[in-house]
């Protein structure tokens, strides 16, 4: 899935549904957004090749995907029901709150453990992401890796409130 054209170029977060992460988290976005950039495969379905650009937003508990050309032009705007991803986003904030936990004072063995299953966690709801996207947004796994933990820093505010 390497067709010239169907990739990311630029990434906005929406500043204000994102909200404020702790350190761990802003590094993890920050990572996500670069990891993505850097490899990606993004097709918006009946969209002429991009490269793309897309705004991320979570807007009244709905997932927003504001997807343009390069040049500004718009492709579409997707919105998706957050429900789905919910608990998988609740699950993964509470599983990575115990893998920093662990880093602290717990042995590697302990670590190692917690770490894989935030890792299974993590794919789990990049899964579904990536069925969600079905029939609007054709991504690899991977890029659909990279968007759920996008997606998860956009959602710590909403879950929060």
């Amino acid at each position: 899935m390497s067709d010239a054209g169907y990739h990311l170029i630029k990434l906005d977060l929406d500043s204000t549904t994102i909200g404020r992460a702790d350190p761990e988290g802003e590094h993890e976005r920050r990572v996500a957004i670069a990891d993505l950039l850097e490899a990606n495969y993004f097709a918006p379905l009946d969209a002429q090749p991009g490269p793309y650009i897309l705004r991320l937003a979570v807007e009244d508990q709905r997932l927003v995907f504001d997807v343009s050309y390069q040049d500004g032009h718009p492709v579409h705007t997707f919105v998706f029901a957050l429900g789905p991803l919910r608990r998988i986003i609740k699950d993964y904030f509470l599983i990575c709150e115990s893998y920093y936990e662990a880093v602290r004072d717990a042995s590697l063995s302990q670590i190692e453990a917690i770490d894989m299953g935030r890792r299974g966690v993590h794919n789990e709801g990049s899964s579904l992401l990536k069925e969600r996207l079905e029939g609007k947004i054709t991504v690899d796994f991977e890029t659909a890796r990279r968007l759920f933990t996008l997606i998860c820093a956009l959602s710590r505010r909403s879950l929060n409130t």
